[in-house]
């Protein structure tokens, strides 16, 4: 089975865009509606227990203890059209070449709390989503090659402690502990390995997770009564996915074969046994956060943020399987070695909110997320990442001094994309060469409480 870059990404999560991850790259996009509603430029507001993400040391500005509870309804839109692909062998690969890989509603929450110890030190810990993604090409797409369909979960659990270090200066650091599940299916070429591309297609689904653990530090500074700033910083996870891979024959040619092509190359055959393990060693990317908060009057606060991720981790990655496969080249291999080549990226967002009575809060916010993807012949099928714009909207509710509610609306732009891939005859299983165009856009509606006691 051919794993690309396409499939590889999938394994960090992120739809994420899911495409999936609605952040570039593979990140999910938004931990907190609060956030949301400025477009995720807020960070040094300190307004709830969602700040344990953005900037855990503003877990000591909060008022009293704090639990926020909130849910991300996400509905992306990921069309793909004037697709067409080439078997390494020559010949067209036939198929649809047009339609959505991304259009299920996906539900995403989050959920944090905040305790103080005492004057100096607040605790709290923080359950979300830090990835996601899912794609699904029909079946019959001239893609089906590349990735037929693909699942990611993730969820981190993260604990952190924030100290007071005078009424200016706080600090914090937090442990994260990140789950990833990854289910994809994949069609094959087996046809080729018979002189006949095409005509005897299998199946393989693989299966892997693993448990990746981190940490996380930040400071925010109180510059004056008006102006703050703060600094946030979290780190690599390392991951070692582990799991099997099945393999089927799909249709009647396959099946007459499959003895031949499934039996082990010990055996006289081509390596693609019904199951066997799978592994994929991956690094999510640290990041670096600066923001800052100016209360331009006693109603109006304006908000500004600049992260920078290094995606560039993201450059190469090897996915082995537990028996050697016979190759196009001929030559046997265990696994599939694939150069993302990502770049370094930043966000820069811009946001404002407005006390337009006493329990009503008005917010908005505009951000330009870069995209990893350096050009269309790195770009993933799976993941057909490009440059957005994300526009925000959102209201905070104050029903009495415990009880509030968070309200956000955002539309995320993304630039129209096109992928190249190239054939090759040493991947572990066949590869073909492709093209395709994409237009993607994404929208998430979120509904957050939050519960001061």
């Amino acid at each position: 089975m051919k794993f690309s870059t396409k499939h590889t990404v999938l394994f960090l999560s992120t739809c994420a865009l899911m495409q999936g991850a609605y952040a570039s790259g593979y990140h999910f996009g938004t931990q907190s509606v609060t956030a949301q509603g400025t477009a995720n430029s807020s960070a040094a507001e300190a307004d709830d227990a969602s700040t344990l993400f953005y900037n855990p040391a503003g877990l000591t500005k909060l008022e009293g203890n704090q639990i926020s509870a909130a849910i991300n309804l996400v509905k992306p839109d990921v069309k793909y059209e004037n697709a067409s692909a080439t078997y390494t062998g020559g010949g067209n690969v036939p198929g649809s070449t047009n339609g959505k890989i991304a259009k299920d509603l996906k539900i995403a929450p989050h959920l944090y709390g905040a305790y103080h110890l005492n004057d100096q030190v607040t605790v709290g810990v923080g359950m979300y989503i830090p990835f996601g993604s899912g794609t699904d090409y029909a079946e019959d797409s001239v893609s089906r090659y590349n990735l037929n369909k693909t699942e990611l979960t993730t969820f981190a659990v993260e604990p952190a402690v924030a100290f007071k270090i005078n009424d200016q200066h706080s600090v914090a650091v937090g442990a994260i502990a990140q789950h990833a599940d990854v289910k994809l299916r994949k069609y094959a070429d087996w046809g080729s390995r018979l002189g006949a591309s095409g005509q005897a297609d299998g199946a393989g689904n693989v299966k892997l997770d693993d448990w990746g653990f981190g940490y996380h530090l930040a400071w925010m500074w109180d510059v004056n009564d008006r102006a703050r700033v703060g600094v946030n910083y979290r780190s690599k996870v390392e991951h070692n996915l582990k799991g099997d891979a099945e393999w089927s024959a799909v249709g009647p040619v396959a099946q007459r074969f499959r003895p031949a092509i499934q039996a082990t190359v010990a055996q006289g055959g081509s390596g693609y046994v019904p199951q066997e393990d799978a592994s994929l060693d991956i690094v999510t990317p640290e990041s670096l956060s600066v923001h800052g908060m100016y209360r331009a009057t006693p109603k109006l606060n304006l908000f500004g943020d600049v992260t920078w991720t290094r995606h560039s981790r993201f450059n190469e990655a090897h996915l082995k399987f537990a028996n050697p496969k016979r190759t196009l080249s001929g030559a046997l291999s265990n696994e599939t070695v694939i150069y993302p080549n990502w770049r370094n990226t930043y966000k820069v967002g811009l946001g404002a909110s407005y006390q337009y009575s006493e329990p009503l809060q008005l917010r908005g916010g505009i951000a330009f997320d870069q995209s990893p993807v350096r050009s269309a012949d790195e770009r993933l099928v799976t993941l057909p990442d490009a440059n957005r714009l994300w526009f925000s909207l959102g209201a905070k509710y104050d029903f009495n001094r415990q009880h509030s509610i968070d309200v956000a609306y955002s539309h995320i732009h993304i630039n129209n994309a096109s992928t190249r891939t190239q054939g090759g005859t040493t991947y572990v299983d066949s590869n073909v060469r492709s093209h395709a165009s994409y237009k993607s856009s994404a929208n998430i509606l979120g509904l957050q409480y939050n519960y001061r006691f």
